[in-house]
């Protein structure tokens, strides 16, 4: 059931996103719900290889390529799910601190 609530919560930051970035877009709530699903799967199968590789550049930037890793892996979702739009690169990197922060407000709200 959390892991439910929580995909939920994932979704509902991607479909808040577009009323914060007029660079991101989402179509539907449906659609936020499968971007959702796809971006969780893409940060537990593809991202900690990614870290892996990139661990060098990552300790000599002290994490900073992190963020790097995370506009990518935002940007190559947002490219593969029909429905959900984001402008560049630089707006793939801030889209996807917002959404981190929105969903971990939504999440620190919800599940207690």
């Amino acid at each position: 059931m959390r892991l439910l609530v929580t995909w939920l919560i994932n979704a509902a930051a991607l479909f808040a996103l577009p009323y914060l970035m007029q660079s991101v877009r989402v179509e539907s709530f449906s659609t936020a719900l499968v971007a959702a699903l796809v971006l969780g799967l893409v940060n537990v199968l593809i991202r900690p290889i990614l870290v892996l590789l990139t661990l060098p550049v990552t300790v000599l930037t002290l994490g900073l390529f992190i963020f790097v890793i995370n506009g990518l892996l935002f940007w190559a979702v947002a490219n593969f799910v029909g429905g959900f739009q984001v402008a560049g690169f630089w707006s793939a990197m801030g889209a996807a601190i917002l959404y981190s922060l929105i969903s971990w407000a939504l999440s620190s709200l919800i599940l207690k």
